[in-house]
């Protein structure tokens, strides 16, 4: 059973930054032949993709964090990091990691549907 924990959350002013971590269990290879990747979730508003990363580590983003967010992963450890630079308060959500086993991302990025796991969320907040 793949279970999936955010850390790393909190509040900070515009400008700031913040790293998240997304702790893997219930499988081994975490990584490795999948795509995991962020999500984030406003309030009102439709949960929408923010960076995903390959098995091979081939990395995608959203337009909106591009040059600002980066995401990596350690397979031996099983945990996926968002680096989050330059926070503005439109960054301010709920941040999730998912993972889709035993595939590459594509454009999957735009697709939260295309991910069957996901952890319980990490909370963002940017003031101005």
């Amino acid at each position: 059973q793949v279970q999936l924990v955010e850390s790393g959350g909190g509040s900070v002013q515009a400008g700031g930054s913040l790293r998240l971590s997304c702790a893997a269990s219930g499988y081994t290879d975490f990584g490795s032949t999948d795509c995991v990747g962020w999500f984030r979730q406003a309030p009102g508003k439709e949960r929408e993709g923010v960076a995903t990363i390959d098995g091979d580590g081939i990395t995608n983003y959203a337009d909106s964090v591009r040059g600002r967010f980066y995401t990596s992963k350690d397979n031996v450890k099983n945990t996926l990091f968002l680096q989050m630079n330059s926070l503005q308060p439109e960054d301010t959500a709920m941040y999730y990691c998912a993972v889709r086993r035993l595939s590459r991302c594509y454009v999957f990025i735009s697709n939260p549907r295309a991910f069957p796991y996901w952890g319980q969320g990490t909370q963002v907040t940017v003031s101005s």
